[in-house]
């Protein structure tokens, strides 16, 4: 039996991942003493800024999608526990983690980690979008990717 699954709350999640992106590399290009630190900080802020208006766009596809699932509620329990445990789905969460931050090493990391969690949350989210969705999140993948190895190069540099 397939239960239909409202993808809308898992792009919500990636609306709020976002934000709380968009604030933490704010605040870290804002607290960076280092140059191309803060550079790259910038930059990556103006991308989640991008995400945001992207994952608004596919809000709008997902509303009567369905998902095959072995029982009820089985992959929205997945992706909310899987969104439970990344602190950038909470509200106002991404200035608060970059102001506890300190060091440029630890930032760098944080955002690898962020980064991480991002590729992962939305790889997942792929089954709770339509099919014409799924270009335009493997698309946000390959940049969050991207963001990843920026911050990789950014941390040997450091």
């Amino acid at each position: 039996m397939v239960n239909i699954l409202s993808g809308s709350q898992m792009v919500e999640i990636g609306i709020q991942i976002e934000k709380n992106g968009r604030d933490f590399y704010n605040t870290l290009a804002r607290q960076s003493e280092n140059q191309r630190a803060r550079s790259i900080f910038k930059f990556l802020a103006g991308e989640e800024e991008k995400h945001i208006e992207v994952f608004k766009k596919i809000l709008g596809t997902v509303e009567n999608y369905g998902s095959a699932e072995s029982y009820p509620g089985e992959y929205l329990a997945y992706m909310a526990d899987l969104a439970g445990e990344y602190v950038f789905t909470q509200k106002e969460k991404g200035e608060e983690a970059a102001l506890a931050i300190k060091s440029e090493k630890e930032a760098v990391d944080k955002g690898i980690g962020f980064e991480k969690d991002s590729i992962v949350f939305y790889e997942g989210m792929k089954k709770a979008v339509p099919e014409q969705a799924l270009g335009v999140l493997d698309a946000l993948i390959k940049q969050e990717e991207s963001h990843f190895r920026q911050l990789v190069e950014l941390k040997k540099m450091l």
